[in-house]
């Protein structure tokens, strides 16, 4: 279900486990600087980059699917064209385990496809937001 309003916005916040689909190893980048953010203020992130070992001080997965832990929201930083299918991902893994119920695309991400696929799987689903900002304004 899309969402976006604050209260809405306020409940996905509320995650402890966040799934980070595109982090960067990259200082400077917001793939890397928001998921460090979102550490520093309590959140366990979970990188998702298949060309890194270790993000974060985290173990990086090449995908959602060889996550173990269990997954609250996924964030994700790739381009809208690639959202769908990283829905398609999510769906897939809720399915299979009942997690990840919720996907956000950063600010500069929208896609009415993915915002489709979310919908009919019945996942709650942000587009074009930053998780940061949203975060510094409704909950720090």
């Amino acid at each position: 279900m899309p969402i976006t309003d604050d209260d809405g916005l306020r409940a996905l916040l509320d995650a402890d486990t966040i799934a980070v689909v595109g982090c960067s190893t990259t200082a400077g980048k917001a793939a890397h600087d928001v998921p460090k953010y979102l550490q520093e203020h309590g959140y366990r992130i979970v990188p998702i980059n298949p060309f890194a070992d270790e993000i974060l001080g985290q173990r990086a997965y090449d995908s959602l699917a060889d996550v173990e832990a269990e997954i609250d929201l996924v964030d994700v930083f790739r381009p809208s064209e690639e959202t769908p299918g990283v829905v398609e991902d999510v769906i897939a893994r809720h399915e299979a385990r009942g997690d990840a119920g919720a996907v956000w695309l950063q600010l500069g991400i929208a896609s009415d496809e993915a915002a489709e696929l979310a919908a009919e799987a019945s996942l709650d689903f942000v587009q074009d937001r930053c998780i940061k900002i949203e975060h510094d304004r409704l909950v720090a």
